[in-house]
């Protein structure tokens, strides 16, 4: 179960990773002409702050399990992270936009707090 983590975590982190720092340098106007149009219903520091959590969630899925220190953070990240990702998923259902990604992603991180949970515990 633990090589399931890892490559749960690995995934979720490589993609949780990668678009929270692109939020975090590009700026706001610039993120609603790449496509993401749901920028228009919050402001800079709330999209900023969405960002940072995202990029916080994903060191939290892979360094305390790496280094063994507070193991309990992985799971507790994970599920942070399903909660950032619900609701980006309701955001895209409200606004009509495709959700699918933002429901894996929801799905992926309700799966790694499920495992880190079952394999810290």
């Amino acid at each position: 179960m633990l090589i399931a983590l890892w490559i749960v975590n690995g995934l979720l982190a490589l993609a949780m990773l990668g678009g929270g720092g692109m939020k975090l340098i590009t700026p706001k106007p610039t993120l609603a002409e790449r496509g993401m149009a749901w920028t228009e219903d919050f402001s800079a520091p709330v999209v900023k702050l969405i960002a940072g959590l995202e990029v916080v969630g994903a060191i939290g899925l892979i360094l305390p399990l790496l280094t063994g220190i507070a193991p309990i953070l992985t799971p507790i990240a994970g599920t942070g992270l399903a909660i950032i990702m619900i609701g980006a998923t309701v955001v895209h259902v409200r606004r009509k936009e495709p959700f699918a990604p933002a429901l894996v992603l929801a799905l992926l991180a309700i799966a790694s707090a499920v495992l880190g949970f079952l394999v810290v515990a």
